[in-house]
């Protein structure tokens, strides 16, 4: 571990050029549009406000028993927009590094600057619209003292997916088919989650394999806080802990064996 301790130490003294290169990611990325960054917010809002038209208004569809709630649409909000926070960070994050390539080659900065500057982006868009969908559904359970769950449990997946996507910044700089594979794998991962679908509805025999997915503690641990008013079960703390415990120990190594390579890869 100590290669990653010694990349955050560094990443730490440059925190303000961090700051910087997040806001101007932000942007970058909805420049030349005539609302804006505006358009980041708007987007995930309506595709939520799709669910809860069409799925718990118009169709009126309701889950089957044993399902955290009755309501479709309800159901599919509190898990979709966590995992579009997740799929827009890693999806970008994992071609950072590529992106800024010439910059790279160019400047003595630290290659991690990039793949954490667009998860920071990331969260700017969707901390603010995730902490909305709290408040949102916290009258639902009479603003139960176990919403205050909801704050570690978003700070775990913003801790989870700025490893996986600085993980795989440095494999798509040696590999270039990664960028194609995690892309494959984000448009499938949701069916490998609770996404769509209680856990109940999945078969117990093969539910571990949900477990391999990141984002399932965290779309389970929300569910549980928004839907039930209930705490997260101790597996999902135990899960998310896990996951930050092994991708930092496969980040460090590939930090250590790839230092100096890093850049003439790009």
């Amino acid at each position: 571990m100590t290669a990653l301790f010694q990349e955050l130490a560094g990443l730490w003294r440059m925190r303000t050029l961090l700051r910087a290169l997040t806001w101007r990611e932000v942007h970058a990325r909805y420049q030349g549009s005539a609302a804006g960054v505006a358009w980041a917010y708007v987007q995930p809002l309506l595709t939520v406000a799709a669910y809860y038209l069409v799925f718990d208004v118009v169709f009126g569809m309701r889950l089957a028993q044993g399902a955290p709630t009755g309501r479709v649409g309800t159901y599919l909000i509190v898990g979709s927009l966590p995992w579009m926070a997740f799929c827009d960070a890693v999806g970008r994050g994992t071609s950072s590094m590529l992106d800024a390539g010439s910059l790279l080659q160019k400047n003595a900065l630290p290659p991690a600057l990039f793949p954490l500057r667009t998860v920071a982006a990331s969260a700017l868009v969707y901390g603010p619209l995730l902490l909305l969908l709290v408040l949102a559904y916290a009258p639902l359970h009479r603003f139960a003292p176990a919403l205050v769950a909801a704050v570690p449990l978003l700070a775990l997946m913003g801790l989870v997916t700025a490893l996986l996507a600085w993980l795989l910044a440095i494999m798509a700089a040696a590999l270039r088919d990664v960028v194609q594979a995690v892309g494959f794998v984000l448009a499938i991962g949701i069916f490998l989650s609770p996404v769509l679908f209680p856990m109940a509805l999945f078969p117990v025999a093969w539910r571990w394999v949900l477990w391999c997915n990141p984002m399932t503690p965290v779309i389970l641990g929300l569910q549980s806080l928004l839907l039930q008013g209930a705490w997260p079960a101790t597996a999902v703390w135990l899960a998310l802990l896990a996951w930050i415990a092994v991708l930092a120990c496969v980040l460090s190594l590939l930090v250590a064996r790839s230092r100096e390579q890093l850049v003439d890869w790009l």
